[in-house]
Order: C-alpha cells, then structure tokens, then sequence
C-alpha cells in the first residue's frame, strides 16, 4: 500500500490535469501491449495501433527498445515522466535531455536490479544516444497514440467533470474520497492499493492528479519521493458497442439525432451532466432521457461514465463540433 500524507498546506494544493501527459500515456499504453488485461477497453486502439507501428516498421523497435524501459514491474526511470510534460510533449522531451548524466545512471541502476535492463540502456547517459532515444519517443507517441488524442482527451474532459463535481459538493476531501475504487481518503492519509508498501510525505508541495486513458489497474506514483509529487490513476472505461479507434466520426446512427429533445439533451450535456438532469432538462422521464443519451452515445457524440450512484454524460469532440456547427459554444451551451 501507498500511503500519502497531507498537511493543511497540500489539501490547499490538490490539482487534476487538465489534460493527458504524453509520458504517463506512453508508458501506460506500451503496458497495454505487454499484458491482456482490459483488453476489451482498448481493443480498437490496440488494433489500429498495432497495424500503424507495422506498417511504419517500428514494431522492432517498440519491442527492443522502448518496452524494456516501460517494464510491467514494480519500476520504470522516473526520468521518463518529467514533470515539465504538463506543458505538452515537446517540453517533455527538452526536459529528458537536460537531465543530469548522474541521475539518469542512477535511475536506469534501479530499473537494473528491479526488472533487468539491457546493457545498451546505460548509454542513455550520453547525449547523441539519449538524443536518438528522445526522437523515438516523439515517433512512437505520433504513431500509436496522437491519432486517438481527441478521443483520450474526451475521456479526460468526462473524469475531470466529475472530480469537480465532487470537489463542489464536498471540497478537497470529497475530491479525495471520489477517487476510488483503488484509493481510500482517511484524513490527512489516501491509501493508495500499490505494488509496494511505501509512505509519502507531501511536506506542503500538493499533489498533482493525472488522469490517465491507457493506466489499467492501481494508480502510479513516481519512484523518488523527492520529485514534484504526482499520481497518475485510472480512468472508468465502460463497454460500448461502438469500435472505440480513437478516430471520432459520426456513425450510422447519427440521423436518428433529429429532433428537439436529442438537441436539448446534446447541449445539456456541454458543461457535463447526470441522466437525471439531462430529463430534467428535455422536460422527458428518466427512462427517455437514457434511451436518447444512448443513441446520441452510439453515434459518438457523447460519453458516459457512472461515478458512484449516477451516471456522468460529457460531450465528445465530435459532439462539440456539431454544437459549434449548430452556432453554440459548448462551453457555454445553455442548459
């Protein structure tokens, strides 16, 4: 177990993401290649991913080179996530670069004696190979993931609506104690269901919250309680009957969208609502209300995630652009 310890200071400094870190992403989807587990949630990115490595000739290389570094253990480099990623992937990367010779020894030592490492890695010291691994990373991340970034980040758009939901109703520890099913808050300590039994002490630095699409399973803290604290957890993935590729088109089911009550319930939806609200709104029942969602769901327009009693209904891309088409912000889209 994971114990983080929070002061008065930290609760003032809890944060969510407000959008994917490419690193935590990159780490987490290569997992996803390594192991079945949630297959189901991500079997069309599994599929197009696999077919666009191929068909590029990577495939070699995400197996020799990265995959080794992202080991499904208990430890991978912390230098591979570097805070200054919340400032999106180039500066990420700059921040790799500039890493100390010394601590990425140090790091890639660890990842030695915790799950093996090929000999080359230690080369990653150097500047002209850590400079190739960097171009890798930025090959691999336009390949496998930025083609489905539109479709991550609705899911993220989807978890950040219901932590501030939570945060709303009850705060920072309502914040906390939402985080479930892997974390539990018991002021001033979340336990966190871990591989390992450690304690970190936030000391008044925060925490930042990293909501992560391809994380499967526990959440993820870095290795070196003294980095910026961080912790990336799992999204709620639910079954679908749609193809979820990543790419957000409308499907078949899109002319079944004709109508004012879909409408309403399509701009009801733009700043994130219950099933309960969405009738509410429409003037329809419940049951009404879940039936049109469901359509408007199947033609990609909308995504629903249940957080605890209720069910959470967030826009997708494709459903924003149709708003802005239709001449509404959806971030202001009236209820």
């Amino acid at each position: 177990m994971l114990r983080i310890h929070f002061t008065d200071a930290d609760l003032a400094r809890v944060q969510v993401a407000t959008r994917p870190d490419p690193f935590w992403e990159i780490c987490f989807s290569l997992r996803r290649f390594e192991s079945r587990r949630g297959l189901w949630a991500y079997a069309g990115w599994h599929r197009s991913a696999r077919e666009a490595l191929y068909a590029k000739g990577l495939a070699p290389v995400v197996r020799n080179v990265l995959r080794p570094l992202y080991p499904g253990g208990t430890y991978f480099p912390d230098f591979l996530t570097p805070s200054e990623a919340s400032e999106g992937l180039d500066a990420g990367l700059e921040a790799i670069l500039d890493i100390p010779r010394q601590r990425v020894l140090r790091e890639l030592n660890i990842l030695d004696r915790a799950n093996g490492a090929p000999a080359w890695t230690r080369q990653l010291a150097d500047n002209g190979p850590r400079e190739e691994f960097v171009r890798t990373i930025r090959t691999y991340y336009d390949v496998a993931i930025r083609p489905h970034a539109d479709h991550i980040q609705a899911h993220i758009d989807a978890d950040r609506s219901a932590r501030a939901r939570n945060l709303l109703d009850g705060g920072t520890d309502g914040l906390l104690a939402g985080l479930g099913p892997y974390m539990r808050w018991r002021r001033p300590t979340l336990e966190v269901d871990y591989c390992e039994d450690r304690d970190l002490h936030l000391d008044g630095r925060g925490l930042t919250l990293v909501p992560s699409y391809f994380c499967w399973g526990g959440p993820v803290s870095l290795a070196d309680a003294d980095l910026p604290p961080v912790l990336a957890y799992p999204l709620r993935h639910a079954a679908s009957r749609t193809d979820e590729t990543g790419a957000q088109k409308p499907r078949a089911a899109l002319p079944a969208l004709l109508g004012d009550t879909r409408a309403v319930i399509l701009r009801a939806t733009a700043t994130a609502a219950t099933t309960g609200e969405l009738a509410r709104a429409a003037g329809v029942s419940a049951a009404s209300a879940t039936r049109h969602t469901t359509v408007l769901r199947d033609a990609g327009l909308v995504v629903s995630h249940r957080h605890g009693p209720v069910v959470l209904h967030t826009l997708t891309p494709t459903g924003a652009a149709l708003l802005r088409a239709g001449g509404q912000n959806p971030r202001t889209a009236p209820v």
